[in-house]
């Protein structure tokens, strides 16, 4: 039996949760699990609404688990978790990602990484990257992390204008092979262990 999981997001460029997925899912179990994001933007005629969202998704790219991501912004992270719920029709309990603020704050952890993405692993020069305990109270992760990638990549002048910090982040988060260093944040920890309940309820043998 081939079993499958549904990433539906905020955006297209939260396609990167996947590759989270992917590995807290690696780290869970040995079962192996197709994620798939559910890509929406070609439709002729868009669902409207998160309840039309996930209904379409899942009827598009049909699943065990559905993953909802919800970035929580200035909400209080509790708030995306209901309007996940209430919005949800599909007969499938979700498991949601809501990251305090956005998911880029997700992808500052490695440095290394961040430098190859910006096609400069070698560079030097200071990143100024906040630390674990700043990640998910930035006021703007995104605007951190395409800064970070700005100035990783050293480019000026028209290669600057030339460079782009959204293709960078989706290449980051290829590079990333341990994201463990999230673990200690409180949205990163709920969805390990929801994901985790959610593999129990499948029957899906799950690694202690």
């Amino acid at each position: 039996m081939t079993f499958r999981a549904t990433l539906v997001t905020d955006g297209a460029s939260d396609v990167v949760l996947v590759r989270i997925l992917e590995w807290l899912i690696g780290q869970l179990t040995a079962t192996e699990i197709e994620v798939r994001w559910a890509d929406l933007r070609g439709l002729r005629q868009r669902p409207r609404g998160l309840g039309e969202r996930l209904v379409v998704a899942t009827r598009l790219y049909p699943c065990h688990i559905l993953f909802v991501h919800r970035d929580a912004e200035n909400q209080d992270p509790a708030v995306r978790y209901t309007e996940v719920r209430v919005a949800n029709t599909t007969g499938l309990g979700p498991v949601c990602i809501v990251p305090v603020r956005m998911q880029e704050a997700w992808l500052l952890h490695n440095e290394a990484a961040l430098r190859e993405a910006a096609d400069r692993p070698s560079g030097t020069n200071p990143l100024d990257l906040p630390t674990a305990a700043r990640w998910e109270r930035l006021p703007d992760p995104k605007a951190t992390l395409y800064h970070a990638l700005r100035t990783a990549s050293g480019a000026t002048g028209r290669r600057a204008k030339r460079f782009k910090p959204a293709r960078a982040a989706h290449r980051l988060a290829e590079l990333i092979t341990d994201w463990s260093p999230l673990r200690p944040l409180p949205a990163f920890a709920r969805l390990e262990t929801d994901t985790r309940n959610a593999l129990r309820n499948l029957g899906i043998v799950v690694i202690e």
